[in-house]
């Protein structure tokens, strides 16, 4: 078998540490708060688990040795680590510090990210949040590796080992040109939509799955799209242009439409279609209790929109 030495400890790395800091048994033992048999026994322990001599001593002096100067060097770096994993452990146990990766679907970013990094500089000064606008299926994905930690955004996911903290439910509104037949509208029927050229995000983006699924629901059985985009900023611009209409989500309207003077919006009878809002996790995270907490925080604050703020029941995290 081959020469196997035994581990130092931290407490000898400490003990050598203020040796060689103050050179002095003594002075070393009451700056670390043990006695100088202790001390000395800690140091000597060292010196045989690494198999080197670390200290010259002398009826009136302690010196370092070659050795010792080298390896003083590399345990004052040792224990800065070791202080700055207890920082960084202490940090994360305490809750609403430290690093929270959001991830958020682009159908949402723009017109919601305002009120959470307001509720987050507000309340939670400490936290440092971490913003990834990605589509669902990366943000999806983004949790499952622990690349992100909470998501922003449209639910049912209907996906195992993830948990939904709803938030709101918003109308989707039509937009149309300036003068199409049914701009400005109230009370629309859903049935409209089967006879209308409708504009759609590009493919990836849930907004357009849900569009796709109101106009199933209208009973229109052909997929209506004849122009995409690959967000609604561009969207609203082909409307404006007379390519056709498009639905959008009340929370984005004022934002989009304001852009244009050749716009008009018309709404649906209800129940008017509308779409889910939620933060997602990890079932069994670690930081749970925290979600949940910013997801009340955020019910709160989003009742300023025109949403409609959803109560759900506490999630069960803990999988059997």
């Amino acid at each position: 078998m081959g020469n196997k030495r035994r581990q130092p400890s931290l407490a000898q790395l400490r003990a050598f540490a203020a040796v060689a800091e103050h050179l002095h048994f003594r002075d070393a033992a009451a700056a670390i708060g043990v006695s100088q048999p202790a001390l000395s026994g800690a140091v000597s322990a060292l010196e045989e688990a690494l198999g080197v001599t670390l200290l010259e001593r002398t009826t009136r002096k302690v010196l370092l040795s070659p050795a010792g100067e080298r390896i003083a060097v590399r345990t004052k770096a040792v224990l800065a680590e070791v202080g700055a994993l207890l920082e960084e452990a202490e940090a994360v146990s305490a809750p609403f510090t430290g690093v929270l990766r959001l991830g958020v679907i682009p159908t949402v970013a723009p017109y919601l990210l305002p009120t959470v990094l307001r509720l987050v500089h507000d309340r939670y000064p400490d936290l440092d949040l971490q913003v990834h606008e990605e589509q669902t299926a990366s943000l999806l994905e983004g949790l499952a590796a622990g690349r992100l930690d909470l998501l922003l955004l449209a639910v049912p996911l209907g996906v195992p080992g993830v948990v939904e903290l709803p938030l709101f439910d918003e109308d989707f509104v039509l937009v149309t040109p300036l003068d199409h037949w049914l701009g400005g509208r109230d009370g629309i029927p859903r049935e409209a939509l089967k006879e209308l050229n409708l504009l759609l995000l590009d493919e990836g983006h849930c907004l357009r799955d849900q569009a796709l699924d109101i106009c199933r629901e209208a009973g229109r059985e052909d997929a209506p799209v004849t122009t995409t985009a690959a967000g609604l900023s561009t969207l609203v611009q082909l409307v404006a242009g007379g390519l056709g209409c498009t639905l959008l989500p009340r929370t984005a309207l004022t934002v989009e439409t304001s852009r244009s003077t050749r716009l008009l919006t018309a709404r649906f009878a209800d129940p008017a279609p509308s779409r889910r809002i939620a933060l997602a996790m990890r079932a069994g995270a670690a930081r749970a209790a925290e979600y949940q907490e910013l997801a009340a925080a955020l019910r709160e604050d989003l009742k300023e929109l025109p949403v409609r703020v959803v109560h759900g029941p506490p999630p069960d995290n803990h999988p059997r």
